[in-house]
C-alpha cells in the first residue's frame, strides 16, 4: 500500500512539473507592417548576446562567412501580400525563409523557399529565390538582444533593418503600387455618376503620387463643386493652381477656404490658407 502511495505521490510530482511554463531563452516576435497597398509579416526568434561571442570568424553566435537562421530556432520566416523587389529581383507574393551570410563589410541575404527547415537544417541552395550583399554599418548602440523591425517606410519604398550587437543591416525593398492605383482611380472616375468622394481621391492621386496637375485640376474642380463646403478641397485646389503657375486662381481658392473654413471654426486650415497665399 505504501509503495502504490509513493508511486502516486511521484506520478502527481511528474504531472505538476510538465505544466510548469518557463520563459523562452529567445522569444519569438511577430511584426506586420503596411507597405505600399500590402503589407510585410516577419517571424522570428530572439536570442540575447548574454556574454557569448558574436559576429566573428568561429563565433557562438551568427559566425562570419557562415549560413544563418538570422535568430534562433525555426528560420526566420517573411511574407509579402505585394510583389515585391529586393536586391534588383521582383519576388512573388507569398512566404519565404530569410537567411543571412554575415560578414565583416558586407552580409548576404538569401531568401528561400525552405518553409519547412528548422534553422539551417534541410537549407538547399537550389530552393533559393534570391542572394545579394548588403553593407554592414555600425550602428552606435550595443543591442543585446537581436532586433528586427522596418524603418524608413515610405509610400513604394522601406527597410528591413537587423539589428545586434553593434552592428545594423538596412536591407531595402520596394513595391510599384502607383499602376494599381492609377487603374482603381480610372475605373472609379468612369463610372456611371460616380461618388463625389472620388473626385477627390483623383485629384490628390493625380497631384501627389502622378505629378498630373491637369488632371488633378480636373478632378479638384469637379469635387469642390459637389460640396462647396468642403474648406479641405479648396486648400487643394489652390496648391494644385499654384504649382501649375495660376496665382490669381491660387489666391482665389485660398480665400475661399479661408472663408468656409472661418464658418465651419477650423483655424487650421485659415491659417494653411494664409500661409500659402503668402506664399504666391
Amino acid at each position: 500500500m505504501k509503495k502504490m502511495l509513493m508511486l502516486a505521490a511521484t506520478f502527481c510530482s511528474l504531472a505538476g512539473f510538465a505544466q510548469i511554463k518557463m520563459p523562452a531563452p529567445s522569444p519569438t516576435q511577430k511584426i506586420t507592417q503596411e507597405f505600399g497597398i500590402g503589407s510585410i509579416e516577419l517571424t522570428y526568434s530572439r536570442p540575447g548576446i548574454k556574454g557569448r561571442s558574436l559576429l566573428k570568424e568561429n563565433s557562438d553566435l551568427a559566425p562570419l562567412g557562415k549560413l544563418w537562421r538570422t535568430g534562433a530556432n525555426s528560420a526566420t520566416r517573411i511574407v509579402f501580400t505585394e510583389k515585391t523587389m529586393m536586391g534588383g529581383k521582383l519576388l512573388d507574393t507569398g512566404a519565404y525563409v530569410l537567411y543571412t551570410v554575415p560578414g565583416k563589410e558586407y552580409w548576404e541575404i538569401v531568401i528561400n523557399k525552405g518553409l519547412s527547415n528548422w534553422g539551417t537544417d534541410g537549407y538547399k541552395e537550389s530552393e533559393d529565390v534570391n542572394r545579394f550583399k548588403v553593407k554592414a554599418e555600425k550602428s552606435g548602440t550595443e543591442t543585446e538582444t537581436l532586433t528586427m523591425q522596418f524603418g524608413n517606410v515610405q509610400p513604394e519604398s522601406c527597410e528591413l533593418q537587423i539589428m545586434w550587437g553593434g552592428t545594423i543591416v538596412k536591407v531595402p525593398m520596394s513595391v510599384n503600387v502607383k499602376d494599381k492605383i492609377r487603374a482603381q482611380v480610372e475605373r472609379a472616375v468612369a463610372a456611371e455618376s460616380p461618388n463625389p468622394a472620388v473626385y477627390q481621391s483623383a485629384a490628390t492621386f493625380y497631384y501627389e503620387w502622378d505629378k498630373n496637375l491637369n488632371k488633378a485640376l480636373v478632378n479638384i474642380t469637379k469635387a469642390t463643386q459637389a460640396n462647396p463646403k468642403a474648406f479641405w478641397l479648396f486648400l487643394l485646389q489652390a496648391k494644385i493652381q499654384k504649382d501649375m503657375g495660376d496665382k490669381m486662381a491660387a489666391k482665389a481658392s485660398a480665400e475661399k477656404c479661408i472663408e468656409v473654413a472661418t464658418e465651419a471654426k477650423n483655424d487650421d486650415y485659415v491659417k494653411q490658407a494664409n500661409d500659402l497665399i503668402k506664399k504666391l
